[in-house]
């Protein structure tokens, strides 16, 4: 009875057939998506988008004050390119006594000869000058900065300290010699004492002219780095007080070297402290509209809003109330922050293995939240609730930014040169992260193959008829043709008249 169905059907029947399928296949993809999109979002995003919404109509009015033009950011050309350099990590760990303890214990090497060199290139613009050649030992250390062997700048520093108190021999001995924290607080000590010497006598001659003027440029720097580096080691050996106080001190005494990033160390300091008080204090200080963005900014104001009321909340509560003001605002900080650097969430909720952070970042990059994640994921764990709260909400921001890399809600495109450049500055045997990309469910990928197929077929079955009409036969004699077996093997079992009997029935 089959075959003599197939046979009466005409060409005219698999093109109506065919065409019909995909018609509607067609609408039902164009159905689903437009659900996705309009149903099922989740009570958390469609609060967020209400409040972009609020946020981005109170920036478009002139009348809008400061606390509300704060919570957006609308970049110059002369910050976007800016925010693609590459940027010294302010929280970067000790050759000696850290990094090079990580490759004792694993055999692997934590630095990449590219961030090695860019470091290179800043010790030298830091802690050398054009009068260097006049100072034996300045001129030995001049020549250790170009140094590639490790082995051969430490030789170089001990050759300069037979000279001379030379601060930067002490400094490199510190960095890549001792091989604990206790051993470079000591050289860091000594470096100290010969920095604010050679500081001083050039802060008495400075106007004498402009070798003069580099001079004390190159002696500032040493000095600034030094105590930096103090108040890291005190924070690293658990006084923490000790080195907040200062941090903060030697940023009343250089307001002006901010690139250092010495707020960042601050920030981190009193988060271990739970001095949240004045962690506020110092975020809004540098979380202006007119200063550049980082991970630890934008990260540690959402913690702030989030800690508020993160031990609290709960996904089935608030989809029943809806969200309250204080949610609300913390919800908007989170997704700031993933806008800003969309990897870090993957760090802080362990979804991703952390590695040593390098000695260089480029924001909004991979390497920025490795090195914000390394540091602050004790912190985000210290406050109840504030990963589940993470946890949340973050993926809702890839959803309510349509293209990424061509528009975002509170900062500029998200750059695809941070891919290239952080596998220049990570390890080959970490996994990169790339900017998360939309991902369409599977039944509206199923059904846009389904459509495409039936197109393809009604078209087939347009040019070559009768090839197609044999295709389709031969396509259901093999789909029936394990039914048929099975069909024959029961009736041989059983008898014919029980099998007579359940065919009619």
């Amino acid at each position: 009875s089959v075959s003599m169905f197939l046979n009466t059907l005409t060409p005219k029947f698999y093109v109506a057939l065919t065409g019909t399928s995909s018609l509607i296949s067609g609408l039902i993809l164009v159905s689903t998506r437009y659900i996705n999109i309009t149903v099922q979002i989740d009570f958390v995003i469609q609060n967020g988008i209400s409040g972009f919404i609020q946020i981005n109509m109170a920036a478009s009015h002139s009348c809008v004050n400061l606390s509300q033009v704060a919570t957006s950011y609308v970049p110059t050309p002369f910050q976007c390119s800016w925010e693609c350099k590459v940027w010294r990590n302010p929280l970067n760990l000790f050759r000696g006594a850290e990094y090079n303890r990580y490759t004792w214990v694993t055999g692997r090497e934590p630095l990449t000869y590219y961030d090695m060199n860019l470091s290179a290139q800043d010790h030298q613009t830091f802690f050398t000058c054009d009068t260097d050649h006049l100072r034996p030992a300045d001129a030995i250390m001049q020549k250790a900065w170009r140094e590639r062997n490790p082995q051969a700048r430490i030789s170089a520093a001990h050759e300069a300290l037979e000279l001379n108190e030379c601060a930067t021999a002490y400094i490199l001995l510190a960095e890549e010699e001792a091989t604990t924290i206790v051993e470079a607080e000591k050289l860091f000590k000594q470096a100290l004492k010969a920095g604010e010497g050679c500081y001083r006598r050039s802060q008495q001659l400075q106007h004498h002219g402009a070798q003069y003027e580099a001079q004390h440029r190159r002696d500032t720097n040493v000095l600034v780095y030094i105590k930096r580096r103090l108040a890291m080691c005190a924070r690293k050996l658990g006084r923490t007080r000790e080195a907040v106080k200062m941090m903060r001190d030697l940023m009343k005494e250089f307001p002006l070297l901010s690139m250092f990033n010495i707020h960042e160390n601050l920030l981190e300091a009193l988060l271990e402290l739970q001095a949240y008080a004045d962690v506020q204090a110092v975020l809004a200080k540098y979380d202006d509209i007119s200063l550049p963005k980082s991970a630890t900014i934008c990260y540690t104001a959402a913690l702030l809003k989030a800690r508020a009321v993160s031990d609290k909340f709960s996904p089935e509560a608030a989809s029943r109330r809806g969200l309250s003001t204080a949610e609300m605002n913390a919800v908007e900080a989170i997704h700031r922050a993933v806008e800003f650097n969309p990897h870090v969430p993957k760090y802080l909720l362990e979804m991703k293995s952390l590695i040593l952070p390098p000695e260089h970042i480029l924001k909004r990059g991979d390497s920025e939240a490795i090195a914000y994640a390394f540091f602050h994921l004790q912190h985000w764990k210290r406050v109840e609730g504030a990963l589940n709260l993470l946890h949340c909400t973050w993926e809702g921001t890839f959803r309510m930014i349509p293209y990424p890399l061509e528009k975002g809600h509170l900062f500029y495109p998200y750059p695809i040169c941070t891919e290239t450049a952080d596998r220049e500055l990570l390890p080959s045997f970490h996994e990169v992260s790339v900017y998360p990309k939309k991902e369409l469910p599977f039944f509206i990928l199923f059904t846009a193959g389904l459509c495409s197929f039936t197109a393809m077929l009604a078209l087939l079955t347009h040019q070559f008829p009768e090839l197609m009409g044999v295709f389709a036969k031969a396509f259901l004699s093999t789909l029936f043709a394990p039914l048929n077996f099975v069909m024959e093997k029961v009736e041989s079992i059983l008898p014919s008249s029980l099998w007579h009997q359940l065919t009619r029935i």
